[in-house]
């Protein structure tokens, strides 16, 4: 019975993280549009190097100026990531059928070299 409790009890602490990550990615405003994702990009943006700063204090690591690297720049357009996947599903479901055609032409061909 302890046997079958054990994969019950993982199931769910991973689902219950895994809810608590899309609530909060939801809470953020991540999961709304490219606007509410870029203001939310650049809130965490802003927050990282304070929160650095907080957590090696907390661990008792002095930081002197220059000692830690800077955070990285990153230029991140969530609007323009969205509308560059848009646009290849797009692409890929526009070229769909002649791929779809060529495909069977050439299944059958390899069907009928097969069966000779």
């Amino acid at each position: 019975m302890a046997a079958a409790l054990v994969p019950a009890l993982r199931f769910l602490i991973k689902g219950s993280l895994a809810g608590a990550a899309v609530y909060v990615a939801y809470d953020q405003g991540l999961l709304g549009s490219g606007t509410q994702g870029a203001e939310a990009f650049r809130k965490a943006r802003a927050a990282l190097p304070p929160a650095v700063q907080e957590w090696t204090s907390y661990v008792g690591w002095e930081v002197r100026t220059g000692q830690l690297p800077h955070a990285p720049q990153i230029d991140f357009s969530p609007s323009d990531s969205w509308n560059k996947g848009v646009r290849t599903v797009m692409s890929a479901l526009s070229v769909a059928p002649t791929r779809a055609c060529e495909y069977t032409v050439e299944g059958w061909k390899y069907v009928k070299d097969l069966v000779k």
